[in-house]
């Protein structure tokens, strides 16, 4: 929504379609307040917000209603009609004329951008207007322009379409197919317009579409050939760069240098350069604020204790800018041959003067850390990544760092390191990273695993020196490979960070807003039509987890011999599951043919308000939680309200035939916050039955030898809910850490463990984590299995307050931000600060006080304990999978 229209004039557009006659009367009488004396300023708007406007203007507020609907499917999207002149064009609403090119940009990105061994650049990546959908090969030929900097003349050239599904998925868009805007091209730099003296060539492509042409220039990637400029050398100091203008925009420079450094070598304490002239025309290289002159030989000596600037062995990196200084004053930055090899030197305390180049070649200079450099990079026959290279050290004891780019998520693997010659070597086996139970693997996440080195004894990721790749090497990337349905590739960022992408199982018919709604609707809808499976789909957390209810079902099920297909919903590869268990990729094809096919669904959360079940389905919602926070048409008069979700609980809530309720205190709140109109059965939720099982012991002496946690040492649990207001953007939170560690180990270390479970939305590594004192469990398969190994839990306003307690063991809320969390961020059913089975604890020094003297504490908090289990534990008998699995099972037969 445009920022000139007040917050709330634009919320009550968003919500139009749930308001009432009252609501929808106010917000017309301001609606044609705010536009009265501004009604050209809806020229400014995007399409849909200018129809919207349009119709509420003239009190046209059906169709706003409608038009609303449309835009929360399919946001930003219409259809374009005439060729001339355009129109947006809104389903069941009504169309509006486009203004130009503003309404219709066009969106590109490179791919690839290389120079081949003929000397020619070789161009990849996809182009596509914005609303005008390119699902088939274009029956018009698509054509680029090439033209000198400063000239008016074009020259044409030839472009040929490319089908790239990625564009598709890409647009994160519904509603059109962009899978043939690829586009790819082959420019001969003998013929570039001009080309026999320096200078700059830009170039744009023109595609056809409604309006008449568009253009667009080719802006650059982030990552990969496409995301960084490329040199060639094609005489003595005349060079090809293939780069970028400060937008991005590709660009081919012809370039003559007057000189270039073409090696580097160190003669006791100068470091010497070798500087290749192609004229008379440089006398002196300027590092920093001092000049050092050229020799006759071509050599520049420098003083490496001129070059150490930073101390600390980790400090920040220390760029030195290069500078060729010439004989008429003038000065550019010096470059490098093509000959050049990159190296580095030893300074003291642990740094190093590394010389080296980028994409433009320029000379890179840098005090810093010393950093590991690949020169050897390998797929090995049975899918693992081999990265060998030099490193300086300290390499002993060291690990290799795998940290995801997105969740920062982290795999340590073994360093093999030589401090005679000062090479390490590396093995990843992508398919088959440890667990928390070393006779289980899994794959990697999909997404992108920066590589790093980790000295022995530190615990911080802030301490972490990046792996490079030789820059000679770059151009023998990217290095692919592909196993078991999952293909990996071997990228840069920032020219030589290398980094390992894992892609996602889903296939290209699969991926992306599109394919998922072709799938939803189409695909889901004619497998509805076969014969149902007697098979038990199951959900636990989005696939993300064996666990939960869900987990107790199944368990259920099998223990009882009930003859079922178990299929299981596992994301991304991420689930370890039994023997007998069939794994679906979420979202996959397989996936929604057994949502649509399975004889019973069993879910622990919500399944989106596209789901309807089909007749003879079963559909059981276990749920997750006693609710503490207030939740769902409970936030209605809120700043959390999202009323277009609220209006969507009845629809979603008829989908299923059971919702589980733990206790009598959250039946009557989800009749009313997700307004449950069909069955609320009170069983108590079947993952509780565990601390009931007979096996219960035998689950915990497993579950501490696969942590490893000694058997003297008792163990605290810490499960923090996240902070609103604590973003690194959109639905990913910072761990807001408020407990002192180091003072906890210092105070506890010689008796206890710290367990630290994060919530699923917090991201950042837990400093200390795998040092014998802090356990990072935020990755164990299932929360339910922790409980029954703690011998207290600290949490805050988390749900895991209410599971716990049926265990009858201590717990401490650690409630530092109490009343901004609840007056500010989240309102409560009841008042905690009367209720909590526990003490609410302001600082770290009373939260390690109140463990140390946890006897204590409980005794003081019996009776608030004894009153909390029988408000909210009851039913626990260890039945409530039996109670659940006997009334799915008849309605199943039924």
């Amino acid at each position: 929504m445009s920022d000139t229209i007040p917050e709330e004039l634009a919320r009550g557009l968003r919500f139009l379609p749930e308001a009432d006659e009252e609501e929808r009367t106010a917000f017309l009488a301001a609606a044609r307040d705010h536009w009265k004396d501004d009604a050209a300023g809806l020229d400014r708007l995007p399409p849909a917000e200018r129809l919207a406007w349009t119709l509420v203007r003239q009190g046209r507020l059906d169709e706003a209603v409608a038009l609303q609907h449309f835009q929360r499917s399919h946001p930003g999207g219409f259809h374009v009609r005439g060729l001339r002149r355009t129109r947006a064009v809104f389903p069941e609403v009504g169309q509006i004329p486009l203004n130009g090119r503003k309404d219709l940009p066009v969106h590109s990105k490179l791919t690839a951008l290389e120079w081949q061994p003929d000397g020619r650049l070789r161009v990849r990546g996809w182009a596509y207007v914005a609303n005008v959908p390119m699902a088939q090969q274009p029956k018009l030929p698509r054509f680029g322009l090439l033209w000198r900097k400063g000239s008016r003349r074009r020259t044409p050239f030839t472009v040929r379409a490319v089908r790239m599904p990625e564009a598709t998925a890409a647009s994160k868009q519904a509603l059109h197919c962009y899978d043939w805007s690829g586009f790819e091209f082959v420019l001969d730099p003998e013929k570039l317009p001009g080309s026999g003296r320096p200078g700059v060539w830009q170039l744009g492509l023109i595609l056809p579409g409604p309006g008449g042409p568009h253009g667009v220039r080719p802006v650059k990637n982030v990552v990969g050939s496409g995301g960084h400029t490329q040199v060639r050398h094609v005489s003595d100091g005349r060079r090809l760069v293939a780069g970028f203008d400060s937008k991005g925009r590709l660009q081919i420079t012809l370039d003559a240098v007057p000189a270039e450094i073409s090696g580097h070598r160190k003669d006791g304490s100068v470091l010497e350069l070798t500087v290749r002239r192609h004229g008379t025309g440089v006398t002196a290289l300027q590092i920093g604020d001092h000049h050092y002159p050229v020799a006759e030989d071509g050599t520049a000596r420098v003083p490496l204790a001129r070059l150490h600037e930073v101390e600390t062995p980790y400090g920040k990196t220390h760029d030195w800018h290069c500078h060729l200084l010439l004989a008429d004053g003038g000065k550019r930055r010096a470059t490098v041959s093509a000959d050049f090899a990159a190296g580095s030197w030893d300074l003291p305390g642990g740094r190093e003067i590394a010389l080296t180049t980028d994409g433009p070649g320029l000379l890179k200079m840098h005090d810093r850390a010393r950093q590991p450099v690949v020169d050897s990079l390998s797929w090995t026959a049975e899918g693992a990544l081999v990265l060998e290279g030099e490193f300086g050290g300290p390499g002993e004891g060291a690990r290799l760092v795998l940290r995801h780019g997105g969740q920062h998520e982290e795999k340590h693997l073994p360093l093999e390191y030589d401090p005679a010659t000062r090479r390490f070597r590396a093995s990843v086996q992508p398919l088959e990273t440890a667990t928390y139970d070393p006779d289980v693997t899994l794959p990697l996440r999909k997404g992108r695993w920066y590589f790093a080195i980790r000295a022995a004894g530190v615990t911080t990721h802030r301490k972490d020196v990046p792996v490079k790749l030789r820059a000679d090497m770059v151009g023998r990337l990217p290095l692919e490979h592909e196993a078991s349905g999952r293909s990996f590739r071997v990228e840069r960022r920032y020219f030589d960070r290398i980094y390992l992408e894992v892609e996602s199982p889903l296939g290209e018919d699969e991926r992306g807003a599109y394919r998922q709604h072709l799938l939803r609707t189409e695909f889901t809808e004619q497998h509805k039509k076969l014969p149902l499976r007697d098979a038990v789909f199951y959900n636990s957390f989005g696939g993300k987890q064996f666990s939960d209810s869900p987990r107790a079902i199944h368990e259920e099920l099998v223990r009882r011999g009930v003859e079922v297909e178990h299929l299981w919903s596992v994301a991304d590869g991420q689930v370890a599951l039994p023997e007998g268990v069939t794994p679906l990729e979420w979202h996959s094809k397989e996936w929604y043919e057994a949502l649509a096919r399975s004889r019973y669904v069993v879910t622990n959360v919500g399944l989106g308000d596209w789901f309807t079940k089909r007749e003879g389905q079963t559909v059981v919602q276990t749920w997750h939680g006693t609710p503490l926070k207030k939740i769902g048409a409970d936030l209605l008069g809120t700043p959390k309200a999202n009323r277009a979700y609220i209006a969507s609980l009845p629809h979603r809530f008829r989908q299923f035939d059971i919702t589980v309720s733990p206790n009598a205190f959250t039946t009557p709140v989800m009749k009313r916050a997700f307004c449950a109109e069909g069955e609320v059965l009170e069983a108590g939720y079947p993952r509780n039955d565990l601390f009931h099982s007979p096996e219960r012991a035998a689950i915990a002496t497993r579950v501490r030898k696969v942590l490893g946690i000694p058997a003297d040492k008792k163990v605290v649990l810490y499960a923090p809910t996240w902070r609103d207001d604590q973003r690194h953007g959109g639905q990913r939170f910072k761990l807001d850490l408020k407990v002192d560690l180091a003072a906890a180990e210092r105070e506890l270390g010689d008796d206890h463990v710290f367990l630290f479970r994060k919530h699923p939305k917090i991201l950042d590594a837990i400093p200390g984590a795998g040092e014998g004192f802090v356990f990072d469990v935020s990755g164990y398969p299932d929360i339910a299995e922790l409980y029954l190994i703690a011998d207290v839990l600290i949490t805050d306003y988390s749900s895991v307050l209410f599971d716990f307690a049926h265990s009858g063991r201590p717990m401490l809320f650690f409630t530092y931000d109490l009343e901004h969390y609840r007056d500010t961020l989240r309102g409560f059913y009841f008042d905690f600060t009367e209720r909590a089975p526990g003490p609410l604890i302001k600082t770290s020094e009373e939260l390690v006080a109140a463990i140390r003297d946890i006897d204590a504490v409980a005794e003081a908090h019996k009776d608030r304990y004894a009153d909390f289990v029988r408000d909210f534990c009851e039913p626990s008998d260890g039945l409530a999978t039996a109670r659940v699995v006997d009334r799915m099972l008849e309605l199943g037969r039924r």
